[in-house]
């Protein structure tokens, strides 16, 4: 597995990352049933290799994943990884959403949580997984600047927010980084999001660079309908969304062997190759569930993409070109409390 040690600040007042994030939600829930020896397998060759932004939320397998990060963890040293946890979705006892609470007390009961179950006295970026329509925000970040004063936090991050809340939280206390999805074929950060993180020195943390997968290369049709999160959730997912959908992954395909490197690797250097072009701080997080899938992600660093091999891929998969939203109507109401694209 190559070398991957360059890093870079979430921002201007964030942590030094590597350039790359491992997030670890499928390793415990959504995507289907997870290898656990491959998850710790995968978790510890990233770190071997310098990854060292590890990204999680309390509600991923319901403490499962944090459980997951602290056994992986056990016997390193706590300054090997940047811990990011997500925190205020609600599931009930089944695994379904409930909604989202960040309230003060509520933020500070998932802390303790967390820091028990990771193992940890402290977590590097903590942060809201979702607006909470109920609570002020200068109410969760003011809460949460007392938790970086109390030494339990060391930075405050923010997830799936627009323009008007970073704004309004950054008043509180600097925002480090902000976590939102962004892909080819998912660009709505572009409209006023990436260019208000800019001028605020926030940086992101890009989710979904490969659409859950949809875009990796290795989606076919024959997986329409699987029993997981994209199946019941995404409509991106689903009938003849998929096959519009896998048709422009397959003009993508056609480029990347052109470059020969994989469908996967063109995606994460996209991602990457859009941060310097927006001059905004883009760390993209990929959820390699395998050490085959996060070797293979790993490459992606190594892959240059010219002026005129972006222009191809925004004439073959422009903006705006994927069929189907990214949730379903009832998703959104519960994960995507304010941002729609």
């Amino acid at each position: 597995m190559q070398a991957h040690q360059q890093t870079r600040q979430l921002g201007s007042t964030g942590p030094q990352v590597s350039q790359l994030g491992l997030g670890l939600m499928g390793m415990s829930d959504l995507y289907g049933p997870a290898d656990r020896a491959e998850s710790l397998a995968t978790i510890h060759a990233a770190l071997e290799v310098g990854v060292t932004l590890l990204d999680t939320g309390d509600f991923y397998g319901m403490g499962h994943n944090e459980l997951l990060l602290r056994e992986a963890l056990a016997g390193r040293r706590r300054e090997q990884a940047v811990i990011s946890v997500k925190f205020g979705a609600l599931r009930d006892p089944r695994g379904g959403w409930s909604g989202v609470d960040n309230r003060p007390a509520a933020l500070k009961n998932f802390l303790a949580y967390s820091l028990q179950r990771l193992g940890v006295d402290y977590i590097d970026i903590y942060r809201p997984a979702r607006l909470d329509p109920a609570v002020p925000i200068e109410d969760t970040v003011g809460a949460m600047a007392e938790l970086v004063k109390a030494g339990l936090i060391r930075h405050i991050g923010l997830s799936e927010v627009g323009p008007e809340t970073l704004r309004r939280a950054h008043a509180v206390h600097p925002i480090s980084d902000l976590q939102i999805e962004y892909s080819m074929i998912s660009r709505g950060i572009e409209e006023g999001i990436v260019q208000t993180c800019r001028a605020l020195g926030i940086g992101i943390t890009a989710y979904g660079v490969l659409s859950r997968g949809l875009i990796s290369g290795h989606w076919t049709a024959r997986r329409a309908g699987e029993n997981d999160f994209r199946g019941q959730h995404s409509p991106r997912f689903q009938g003849e969304n998929l096959r519009h959908n896998l048709a422009l992954v397959e003009r993508v395909r056609a480029i990347a062997g052109e470059l020969g490197v994989s469908v996967a690797q063109v995606a994460i250097a996209w991602v990457a190759a859009q941060g310097a072009a927006l001059g905004a701080d883009i760390v993209p997080l990929v959820g390699a569930r395998s050490r085959q899938r996060l070797a293979e992600a790993l490459g992606a660093a190594g892959v240059h993409l010219s002026a005129a091999d972006l222009a191809r891929l925004e004439q073959v998969v422009p903006a705006g070109a994927a069929a189907g939203a990214r949730y379903n109507a009832h998703a959104v109401a519960l994960l995507d409390s304010e941002r729609r694209a």
